[in-house]
Parts: C-alpha cells; structure tokens; sequence
C-alpha cells in the first residue's frame, strides 16, 4: 500500500510520479487504472510542486535576510 501523499518526502513523491508516468507510457492497463493512476499522478505533482514553492520561498527569505544585513 502507497504511503499517503502528505507523507512523502520531494524525493519519494517525485520518484513515485516517474513510476506513474511509466506505467501510463506502457498503455498496458485498463482505462478504469489508467484514471486511477493519472489521479494519483496529478496529486503526486502538486505535492512536489509544493514543496518545491516553499523551499522557494525559504530561498528568498534567507536572501532578503542578508541584504538587509
């Protein structure tokens, strides 16, 4: 059973979207897998994107920190 998406590391939820992709590029599953498999991927993007947008805004305020320094 797949970790709940909330729980996954950038690393794991990046990992398990390629494996997604993957499996969607094959063609070899029914429609009704295909839909559960492109659900679970959009949600496994979002989360990345997530963490992705706040590691950005760390970034940024570690870099308005020391100008002002």
């Amino acid at each position: 059973m797949p970790k709940e998406i909330k729980d996954l590391s950038y690393e794991e939820a990046r990992e398990e979207l390629q494996k997604v992709v993957g499996e969607l590029e094959q063609q070899n599953v029914s429609l009704e897998a295909s839909m559960a498999l492109w659900e679970r991927g959009e949600a496994l993007a979002k989360h990345c994107e997530e963490w992705l947008s706040g590691a950005r805004k760390k970034l940024d305020a570690a870099m308005k920190a020391r100008e002002t320094k």
